[in-house]
């Protein structure tokens, strides 16, 4: 087996501080303490703070001024949605927000897909969503799934839907193990999709918006109630 990655003490600080900022420890448009200050108050030197800084500064918590300070940046005004991974690990309650998101894209995709796809694409979902049913095991279920959505939104034949799909994919990568519950038997996830690749199939831009909704909304509601039953044990446990 593998051995488990150790946290640095870079990874622990960066860790430390961007919890203190996603909670409001440290509001949006305010100065952090100076350097010396901060290093003393977590035991560490100001090499080791400012890679912790950089870290930030790169997933867009943070700004340097030079001469004047490091300030939090407003994420929600300036930031955009590849910090949404980084939000959902600090407080899954975005998911709620990322599934509504993702119904009304999905469902604009299908019907896309539906107006656009060439033999080629179809000929690909419908392998892709055989893949679905054919996959071992709800983990392998769950990326075969999210390989046709990814497939449909090649479809549309525009990328900006393809990088939204990756986008929404990521976001709720840190708890999708908590997410299976639909995944869990091949052949019912292969048919709850089904309707869509066969709309998308058919040219029927109505009926796959259709299907994609309905899809969409069943799996959601899964996988929320798996998430709620996840916490329950989580918490039962401490």
């Amino acid at each position: 087996m593998e051995a488990l990655p150790r946290e640095t003490v870079v990874d622990v600080l960066e860790k430390r501080l961007r919890e203190d900022i996603l909670a409001g420890r440290h509001p949006a448009g305010s100065y952090l303490p100076p350097e010396r200050e901060l290093a003393d108050e977590f035991g560490v030197n100001r090499t080791t703070l400012k890679h912790a800084f950089g870290r930030l500064a790169q997933s867009g918590l943070l700004e340097t001024r030079h001469g004047v300070g490091t300030r939090v940046r407003d994420f929600l005004r300036l930031g955009g949605a590849d910090l949404l991974p980084m939000l959902v690990r600090h407080s899954p309650d975005w998911i709620g927000e990322i599934f509504e998101v993702r119904r009304s894209i999905g469902a604009l995709i299908a019907e896309r897909a539906a107006d656009r796809a060439t033999e080629a694409q179809v000929a690909e979902l419908r392998t892709l969503l055989s893949a679905v049913g054919d996959a071992d095991g709800a983990d392998d279920v769950q990326l075969a799934d999210a390989e046709v959505h990814r497939a449909l939104a090649r479809a549309t034949g525009n990328r900006v839907y393809v990088l939204l799909t990756n986008t929404l994919f990521n976001a709720y990568l840190p708890v999708r193990a908590a997410l299976v519950a639909p995944f869990t038997e091949a052949g019912a996830a292969h048919d709850r999709l089904a309707p869509v690749v066969e709309a998308v199939a058919a040219r029927d831009s109505e009926a796959a918006r259709v299907a994609a909704g309905a899809y969409l909304s069943a799996t959601e509601r899964i996988m929320l109630e798996g998430l709620a039953r996840s916490r329950e044990r989580r918490d039962g446990a401490l």
